[in-house]
């Protein structure tokens, strides 16, 4: 096309796609996924030795939580797996999509899963029953939040170097599980010091409210990942203040965002000097692709220019 030619009316044919993180990154991410799993199956099995030699609500509601954990890990995994892996031919966004439809799965497992101890703690407080070898108890909880707390560490480690969704989710959950064997010594503790051995009953409940409550919370977020939820507001206007600081661009409107995965997708409309030539037109829209990019190192940019003064139909007032 000739120098002269108007504004382009096509999106932009920026640089290439977002890729996934490098090589490194990658180690890192698989490595703090399989830590988390290899936590979980540990703590697993050593709380179902001591809850079936102690007979403890509190150490049953902990083993269920564990039981989230393996769970939550496993689902970590797979959607690591699959954000590394790169968009295919019959797959163009990714397979990001595989997170929240394995959240909701895993929301439906653990909500019956904090069901059933409920139903357990109900029976128990009628019919209490003394914790039997408490010490066991009171250990087995304090090797979860040794585990939990070097787990923790190293995830925040991770993230900071990798900036992955999945391991900070993860770490989250793992740090709330230190606070739970915190509460499983307490309840043993307090049964024996008072001889009340329904306290053991209700911490039990209490935990079984709290995993309930974490499930919900994994729905809710799966939904919204479902539904291609916009990012939070601060991030968009982050965006939407990275474009208009180029001199050259005059205002931005019609801003779409979402995320799948470890990926974030986002669409705007630059508008511009009527006047520009293709080629600078298209420079501009590069370098505001750019920015956006390092802010978001794995977002995937699409920008579309529009001569400066025109309402289109589609426009959208509230992002501009």
């Amino acid at each position: 096309m000739a120098d002269g030619a108007p504004l382009s009316m096509t999106p932009s044919a920026a640089s290439p796609p977002a890729t996934g993180p490098d090589a490194s990154a990658g180690r890192l991410m698989r490595l703090a996924a399989g830590a988390s799993m290899s936590v979980a199956v540990l703590l697993i099995v050593a709380k179902a030795a001591v809850w079936l030699l102690t007979d403890s609500v509190a150490v049953l509601s902990s083993l269920l939580d564990s039981l989230l954990d393996a769970a939550a890990s496993l689902v970590n995994l797979l959607a690591i797996r699959h954000a590394l892996t790169p968009a295919d031919e019959d797959h163009r966004f990714g397979h990001g999509k595989a997170e929240p439809l394995a959240g909701l799965a895993q929301s439906a497992f653990i909500c019956g899963s904090a069901l059933i101890l409920l139903m357990e703690v109900i029976h128990r407080i009628g019919v209490p029953q003394p914790v039997s070898r408490p010490e066991l108890a009171i250990g087995v909880s304090l090797l979860a939040i040794v585990l939990s707390g070097g787990l923790v560490a190293f995830q925040r480690y991770v993230v900071a170097r990798t900036r992955s969704v999945a391991i900070a989710a993860d770490s989250l959950h793992y740090g709330s599980d230190a606070l739970l064997n915190g509460a499983v010594i307490v309840s043993v503790v307090l049964s024996l010091w008072f001889a009340i051995p329904q306290v053991d009953s209700l911490c039990g409940g209490a935990i079984a409210l709290w995993i309930f409550w974490g499930a919900l919370r994994i729905a809710r977020q799966s939904l919204d990942l479902l539904m291609d939820r916009e990012l939070p507001a601060s991030e968009r206007e982050r965006i939407v203040a990275i474009a208009a600081a180029h001199p050259e661009v005059r205002d931005v409107h019609d801003l779409r965002t979402r995320s799948s995965g470890t990926h974030i997708f986002i669409q705007m409309h630059l508008e511009l000097d009527g006047e520009l030539r293709l080629r600078a037109a298209h420079d501009i829209a590069d370098r505001v692709e750019g920015e956006i990019r390092a802010a978001f190192p794995h977002a995937e940019v699409i920008i579309h220019q529009d001569p400066a003064g025109i309402i289109e139909p589609h426009r959208l007032p509230a992002q501009a």
